[in-house]
């Protein structure tokens, strides 16, 4: 079928269903793999993006527009007041996205358009009349098959179908084909079809085919009235007795061609988006990887201005030739790039790449050189590892910690690192997740990841060497250079030098020294565990089939649903698009409104199967020696947190009894004696009373009562022996959720009780703790005014979304605003504090080792005859990390296993 596209002698106008297009997008992706790190749900826009970069990209347009329904009745409201009565309200997660949707459009230069009083689909028919009256050609995309009545040789539809990326094309031959109508017979066939999506009743007992069947035989809607009487039959009758419907459906179905817009369709050009402003809300968005790459290679006018990339050239360096190339090195930093494998404490490097400081240094010298390990002499190997380890060779590398640890595989080390430009990057962004060179080098250098020299600046000095990848790696190693400096610059005026040189940087080593350590784990204790928790999985089935008398697939939702809410006729829980919710929190909801057992029987087949889906990742990934080594994220968490994946480390439940007992596979290993756990006790609550400087808080802590139950006393007005349990779990609740930027609404789920008797208990608690109230309050108002918040030693998190004009998007940077300082100042805390320890572990030359890090803990190794020495050595560098009001207090556990060691 040939596309209606725009050809030399002909353009072509491009008008898509906004609103039509987003809500499919929205359904079609599931919310919980779209969503920023600040909880910003993305799906409808990422959806949205994408079926506009697809049609862009496969249909050429010259014009384009994108039409919104507007909140304002319009005349088909005034004509007939039910109609799309029977619509529910759009979800919150998918009203709060239609602004993202327009700042997208925006900063692609893409028009958009609504009108009060008319809908989406009158806007593009007025478009689609005057595209076609100026011998334009015209492509609709949208859901609505209203739209199907302007099809003709100019104008064609998309009809989205399944997804987002399913649409069938609708000329006027395949309209004839599908409904065997013509295009101007549709809107009279759908009048007497009706239209449940927009509440136009059909007629009883007569469906599509009897519609169809009339029109075709009669031609029009028209003549089928004036002819009703040869209707015969019951269904005749009932034509008849509807016919006032139908006509009004009629009137109602037909789309306006005359919307007064104020517009030229010639001024719908496809636009002249910027690169860095399209960056900035992929970056704010957190889309990386494929879309962008997509949405650049379709919108050629994103290119950059200049469409400058970068001056270099790269010699591939030959044996005997490292040492003199590295001896006639200027001074100044040294950009590196490294290709290999990283991971499990270990790595392996196949090539690395050199951009020399400033132009490329004397004798005409090559500006970056390419080396393979494979072919280094002796004197080139000790040449290299002596200049790699050099601490006063300032060197920038891009995420340095892999590199670094497959170099010390390979017996080399990397010292003298003055940026990692993943790394400062994090410090200036620190909401997104990743931080691909490509992005940094267009974001801040305005430039693009390529030579300037279209036919490659490599000079091979060893012919068999593969140029392209020599390039390719010298390219990085100079980008990175580069883009240490522009990053280093943007950073100084914004607090974030210290944090970098002080803190992120050294920590980098930190860091690989315990995922090269990792932690020995008891592989047989394990497979043991995972047993259990897979005969009680099973057991829970047996007790599930046994329960209802029947079998059913426990990890489907849909059969899930049929039993509970069919079969068994139980509650309803929390309507959803496919039924009612079966999560954890509505089957905890329904075990409450019923005595049946299924509800019950249902939450421990999910625990025990989750605890065997925990101790299976973990078996997998001990490693040939016995031990699991966990990779560290620096740059994942906005508030500075650092992260654990391969395994998760901090995802081991341990608040309950069968949670804790994994914790038991990990040991100690062969040639240490014990494990020792070191961890602050209440950090976040300490630093509140810190930065609130609230007295009552600071005297709860020092009162010699425990913490919650003195604060607990001072709110209700009791001695601290007087405090329940329920009062004390109430107060607890309330500390920590202040600190996690809890809201009324989210107290009240936690506690089960009623939001207003939340509110209620938050304000006898500021009644108490005005300072804390006060110091939460102002965090919010300086944030608005400033932009972001900062820690106690002053990282940022940037917060745009606080002066949003949408609700929920303000409310959200709201609550991150009161969580960041407190959680960011405990990740800057704990960071000092493995430095500190890292620092003094060396100086009194102790075998003993950090091997994990997990929140505010930390787990050493212990070796024979240094308990005492190390357990002193820990609590005096934590205590010391940060100087607070309220001291910082370590715990300290001892045993042969992690579990064994807690406290």
């Amino acid at each position: 079928m040939p596309k209606n596209e725009a050809t030399p002698s002909r353009p072509c106008l491009l008008l898509l269903d906004g609103h039509s297009l987003a809500y499919r997008a929205f359904y079609a992706l599931p919310e919980e793999n779209f969503s920023t790190t600040t909880g910003q749900k993305t799906n409808a826009v990422f959806g949205f993006t994408s079926m506009l970069v697809n049609v862009l990209r496969d249909e050429r347009p010259t014009h384009v527009a994108v039409c919104f329904d507007r909140s304002e009745p319009t005349f088909r409201h005034e004509e007939y007041p039910e109609y799309k009565a029977n619509r529910s309200e759009s979800p919150d997660s998918f009203r709060s996205q239609m602004s993202l949707i327009h700042e997208m459009l925006d900063a692609l230069r893409v028009p958009h358009l609504s009108l009060a009083g008319y809908e989406a689909d009158d806007l593009i028919a007025t478009l689609a009349t005057r595209a076609a009256a100026q011998d334009m050609n015209v492509l609709i995309v949208t859901g609505d098959r209203d739209a199907l009545q302007l099809v003709d040789e100019r104008v064609t539809v998309l009809m989205t179908r399944v997804g987002i990326s399913n649409m069938t094309r609708f000329t006027p031959e395949a309209v004839l084909e599908k409904y065997e109508l013509t295009a101007t017979q549709y809107p009279d066939f759908a009048a007497i079809r009706g239209d449940t999506s927009d509440n136009l009743k059909n007629i009883p007992g007569v469906g599509e085919k009897t519609a169809a069947k009339w029109i075709r035989e009669f031609g029009s809607l028209e003549e089928l009235v004036n002819r009703i009487d040869e209707v015969k039959g019951k269904v005749g009758d009932k034509l008849r007795d509807h016919l006032d419907q139908v006509l009004m459906n009629r009137r109602l179905t037909q789309l306006t061609r005359d919307v007064p817009l104020d517009l030229e369709v010639s001024a719908l050009t496809v636009g002249q988006g910027e690169r860095a402003e399209i960056d900035k809300i992929l970056d704010a968005l957190e889309f990386r990887g494929e879309l962008r790459d997509r949405l650049f290679k379709t919108l050629s006018s994103a290119e950059p201005e200049t469409g400058e990339g970068f001056e270099v050239e790269t010699v591939v360096l030959g044996p005997d030739q490292v040492a003199p190339w590295l001896r006639l090195l200027p001074e100044g930093r040294a950009g590196l790039a490294f290709r290999g494998a990283y991971g499990s404490g270990t790595g392996r490097i196949d090539s690395i790449a050199i951009a020399a400081p400033g132009d490329g240094g004397a004798g005409g010298r090559r500006s970056a050189a390419f080396i393979d390990p494979a072919t280094l002499t002796e004197a080139d190997e000790a040449a290299l590892r002596d200049w790699l380890c050099d601490a006063s060779k300032a060197k920038a590398v891009h995420d340095a910690k892999g590199p670094m640890l497959a170099l010390w595989a390979q017996g080399m080390d990397l010292r003298g690192l003055t940026c990692d430009t993943a790394l400062a990057a994090y410090l200036a962004m620190p909401g997104q997740r990743s931080f691909p060179l490509e992005d940094l080098v267009r974001t801040y250098l305005q430039r693009e990841l390529r030579s300037e020299a279209e036919s490659g600046g490599q000079a091979s000095l060893f012919d068999d060497q593969d140029a392209d990848t020599a390039h390719d790696l010298g390219l990085r190693a100079m980008a990175v250079r580069e883009l240490a400096d522009a990053l280093e610059a943007f950073l100084e005026p914004r607090g974030g030098t210290h944090l970098m040189g002080d803190v992120e940087l050294p920590l980098v080593t930190v860091l690989a020294e315990l995922e090269r350590a990792g932690i020995a784990a008891d592989g047989e204790y394990l497979s043991g565990l995972e047993a259990e928790f897979g005969a009680a999985v099973k057991q829970a089935v047996d007790a599930a089939h046994a329960a209802v008398g029947e079998q059913f697939n426990l990890g489907s939702p849909k059969q899930l649903q049929e039993i509970l809410f069919v079969k068994l006729a139980l509650p309803k829980t929390k309507k959803i698009k496919t039924g009612y919710s079966t999560d954890a929190e509505q089957l905890v909801w329904l075990a409450t409104q019923t005595d049946h057992e299924l509800p019950t029987i249902m939450l421990r087949h999910r625990d025990q199967a989750k605890l065997r889906t925990t101790v299976e990742g973990l078996i997998k990934e001990i490693a040939d020696d016995g031990r699991i080594h966990t990779t560290y994220n620096q740059i994942m968490a906005a508030t500075g947190r650092i992260s654990s994946e391969k395994p998760n480390l901090q995802n081991i439940p341990i608040r309950t009894a069968e949670g804790r007992r994994i914790r038991q596979g990990f040991v100690v290993g062969p040639g240490y004696e014990t494990l020792l756990t070191a961890d602050y006790s209440q950090i976040e609550l300490r630093i509140m009373a810190h930065l609130s400087g609230d007295e009552s808080l600071i005297a709860a802590f020092e009162s010699g009562h425990d913490f919650h139950q003195a604060t607990a006393a001072r709110v209700f007005d009791i001695e601290p022996q007087q405090v329940t349990g329920e009062m004390r779990a109430k107060i607890k609740a309330m500390n920590y959720g202040l600190a996690y930027g809890l809201s009324d609404f989210g107290l009240s789920g936690q506690l089960g009780i009623p939001v207003q008797e939340a509110r209620a208990l938050k304000d006898e608690y500021f009644e108490e703790f005005g300072g804390v109230r006060d110091f939460l309050n102002a965090i919010v108002t300086q944030a608005r005014q400033d932009g972001y918040t900062e820690t106690i030693m002053g990282r940022r998190r940037y917060l745009p979304d606080l002066n949003s004009d949408n609700r929920q998007r303000r409310e959200m940077a709201e609550r991150m605003a009161l969580n960041a300082p407190i959680q960011g100042s405990a990740a800057d805390i704990i960071k000092v504090a493995m430095l500190n320890v890292q620092s003094a572990l060396k100086e009194a030359a102790l075998r003993s080792r950090m091997l994990l890090q997990v929140h505010d803990e930390l787990v050493f190794e212990v070796a024979p005859g240094e308990l005492e020495t190390l357990r002193e050595l820990v609590v005096d560098r934590m205590n010391a990390a940060y100087s607070l009001r309220v001291p910082l207090d370590v715990s300290v556990g001892i045993g042969r296993t992690w579990e064994d060691a807690g406290h």
